[in-house]
């Protein structure tokens, strides 16, 4: 049996990954959670390094994959120490952990470690992240490499996908302004036109992840450093505009041409995905149709959800 654990399994990656690893005849996936505990999810605060080290010694995984992070830039920005404890310390302790029953090591990095001025960026460009959640993330794929060899970190992008709340994801959050715009008096939604991202699908991710634990389980492990993205650059305006369309509404959006973040963000830190491509791992659904299916399974959002 090969056994996969799951850390950050409530997730909008890890709920995706459970998903696609339990089709997998013959494999046993564990999900663990910190606070959104449920069914077989085991509780685990993988802050606690201890908790860590006596959980992973009872299973004995054959992989892990860490989905459990601090993704927001601007709550990283507000306080840096509480997001190294979940980006950076956590993944040391697991890895660590992982490292005395040999498993093997995925952890979820992001395509902010780079600046945004130059892409597309390989695996082995040098990363110049521009905000605190960026260097925490960073410093999380150093502390992999330092606590073993047997670790590959993948960097993804903006992820989206079937979400709990509109909020849980970038993308999905802008549906309430999106739906609220086209209201009789209302103002024009502002939408970010400045900065170009690639939306993924976690789907689509977890699909990567299984292909790369197909491997591992073969004796071919992928280490060190793995990228991930979707080939359809668009800003918020952008996937804003596609949403009204996806709903069938006439909403009102106004691009914003110059950052209005107050958190520093990259302009464009495409990744290259090349490595994964040639190991014929990969899959694309294309945003039109993703969108529209994660928009189905919920009911129309409500101006007041803004």
């Amino acid at each position: 049996m090969f056994t996969i654990a799951v850390i950050g399994a409530s997730g909008l990656l890890g709920r995706a990954l459970v998903r696609e690893l339990g089709t997998r005849a013959g494999w046993r996936v564990v999900p663990t959670a910190h606070r959104r505990v449920q069914g077989e999810m085991a509780a685990l605060d993988v802050r606690d390094a201890a908790a860590v080290a006596s959980f992973v010694d009872r299973l004995r995984p054959d992989a892990i994959v860490i989905a459990a992070a601090e993704r927001r830039p601007d709550v990283c920005e507000r306080d840096p120490i509480a997001a190294r404890a979940l980006n950076v310390d956590a993944v040391r302790a697991i890895a660590s952990a992982a490292r005395q029953c040999g498993a093997w090591v995925l952890s979820i990095s992001t395509d902010y470690v780079f600046d945004g001025s130059a892409p597309p960026y390989r695996i082995d460009d040098r990363p110049a992240p521009l905000n605190a959640y960026g260097l925490s993330k960073l410093d999380g794929e150093r502390a992999l490499a330092q606590s073993t060899e047997l670790g590959c970190v993948l960097r993804l992008p903006l992820l989206y996908g079937p979400v709990l709340d509109w909020a849980e994801s970038a993308v999905t959050s802008l549906a309430p302004a999106v739906v609220a715009s086209q209201a009789p008096g209302a103002s024009p939604a502002p939408m970010d036109a400045w900065a170009t991202r690639y939306p993924t699908y976690t789907p689509d991710v977890a699909y990567v992840i299984r292909g790369m634990l197909e491997l591992h389980a073969k004796g071919q492990a992928v280490c060190g450093i793995a990228q991930w993205s979707g080939d359809e650059p668009m800003t918020k305006f952008e996937i804003a505009s596609r949403i009204a369309r996806a709903l069938a509404i006439d909403a009102r959006l106004e691009p914003q041409t110059t950052s209005g973040e107050g958190t520093p963000r990259p302009r464009d830190c495409h990744l290259d995905s090349s490595r994964l491509e040639a190991l014929g791992i990969g899959r694309r659904t294309p945003f039109d149709v993703a969108i529209a299916e994660v928009l189905s399974t919920w009911p129309t959002p409500a101006p007041s959800l803004r």
